[in-house]
């Protein structure tokens, strides 16, 4: 691997951050960004030359690694034949990559609407169930992340809403998680079961007749990394059907191989309405989403005008990525990798670490997305501080591993293509980076 090695360009580069740059989601005085210098495949490296682990995947979108030659290479054809058809226009590479999505996700579904990313995605995926059902409720979770436009924050269950609550007709409700159960539930199955009477009482409370959509991210990401109980989608989906309500699931984050399946809903015997989609796709390597309409949902909008469109849908270049991102993924075996990951390395690594670290409450996940919840005793299961949080993640730097860590979580999110190598060397920089931190914590 080629590494820039340049301190005096990372400290122009950090320099010029921190005069110009307005960072997401947070105060901007004490930000001290990391400057990545470069990448290939599961490593980034900074401009001293020293090299991390990319366990983040950036934002947990980076599913085909970076600098894949045949993205890149893609992008670069692509940027040299046209790099710029507006929507109302056929493009080729537009349409193969609404082929190579449609194929993927299952013959229920017809059409692809192209965005610049995954919450503009759930924007336009809330307006069709709106425009077909001539309701206008959406119902979302609390523990949900559904992105940062008008509709999307207000439809995430998290904190960043409260500031934001300026889109109307949005109800919550809790999905299930067993491990900080709102049910009192003593297993899975009792979770499941109570997780649905309660969004069934929702649905009855608010008036079905008034409800066009419940939007779920299949396996909720940034709120925990929540694998949903057995039953409980498909459970969804009969109450959807019951009541006339549209079934749209998120799969920005768990979508395109970070479950080891194509779309995470594939695991679960569930088929929705609507799917969105962005991150994996292309891995971020040109900003896009989509949502994919079944062919029933499509149909509507034969002779009726469908009111949204955005400049850069199904941009040429994002096109072209696509379209080399889920032909490499399929050439190479990528998806079946990350579930080969997840069942052989990650999955038995981290139950050896938990049991290693009482730190570790709890375990969770699949394929290349999971979750480590961090807690002062397992018995009370109470989350650890913040500072905890802090000093872990100082650690696992220190020691060449890039975190991706929210509230009381390290969620353990590789690439796709990780290797059990690479798996096995991170096992154990998150070995002594918890010992280290045991040692501050008491």
């Amino acid at each position: 691997m080629s590494i820039s090695i340049d301190p005096a360009t990372g400290a122009e580069a950090y320099d010029l951050d921190r005069a110009h740059v307005f960072h997401s989601w947070s105060a901007q005085a004490a930000l001290t960004p990391f400057v990545i210098a470069g990448g290939l495949a599961s490593t980034v490296w900074d401009f001293d030359g020293k090299s991390y682990l990319d366990f983040s995947s950036q934002l947990v979108n980076m599913n085909i690694g970076h600098q894949h030659p045949k993205v890149v290479a893609a992008i670069r054809a692509q940027a040299q034949t046209i790099t710029m058809v507006a929507p109302p226009h056929a493009n080729l590479a537009r349409g193969h990559a609404a082929e190579r999505i449609l194929g993927k996700a299952g013959p229920t579904f017809s059409k692809v609407f192209f965005t610049n990313g995954g919450a503009d995605a759930n924007e336009n995926a809330i307006r069709l169930a709106r425009l077909v059902t001539g309701r206008d409720k959406i119902l979302s979770t609390y523990r949900s992340y559904h992105g940062n436009t008008g509709a999307a924050v207000v439809a995430t269950g998290d904190w960043r809403r409260i500031p934001n609550e300026f889109s109307r007709g949005h109800v919550h409700f809790f999905g299930p998680f067993a491990y900080r159960s709102e049910f009192w539930s003593t297993s899975q199955e009792e979770e499941s079961e109570r997780a649905l009477h309660h969004l069934e009482r929702v649905i009855q409370a608010e008036g079905a007749d008034s409800i066009a959509a419940i939007l779920l991210e299949t396996v909720p990401g940034t709120a925990g990394v929540i694998v949903p109980p057995e039953g409980y989608l498909p459970g969804v989906r009969a109450l959807c059907d019951r009541y006339g309500i549209k079934l749209i699931l998120d799969e920005v984050m768990s979508g395109f191989g970070r479950t080891g399946e194509w779309f995470a809903f594939q695991g679960f015997d569930v088929v929705p309405d609507l799917i969105t989609f962005a991150k994996g796709v292309n891995s971020g390597y040109v900003p896009v989403g989509g949502v994919v309409i079944s062919d029933e949902i499509a149909h509507e909008f034969d002779t009726r005008v469908f009111p949204g469109g955005l400049t850069y849908s199904g941009h040429p270049l994002a096109a072209a990525s696509i379209v080399a991102s889920i032909d490499a993924m399929e050439s190479e075996g990528i998806i079946e990798n990350a579930r080969m990951i997840g069942t052989d390395h990650l999955g038995p690594g981290l139950a050896a670490l938990a049991a290693r670290h009482p730190m570790i409450g709890e375990v969770r996940g699949t394929g290349v997305f999971w979750a480590l919840d961090l807690v002062e005793d397992r018995g009370s299961r109470t989350p650890v501080a913040p500072a905890v949080i802090g000093a872990l993640k100082a650690e696992l730097m220190a020691r060449g591993l890039l975190p991706f860590v929210a509230d009381n979580r390290v969620h353990v999110v590789p690439p796709c293509v990780v290797t059990p190598g690479e798996v096995e060397a991170a096992l154990a920089i998150y070995d002594e980076a918890f010992t280290a931190v045991a040692a501050f914590a008491s």
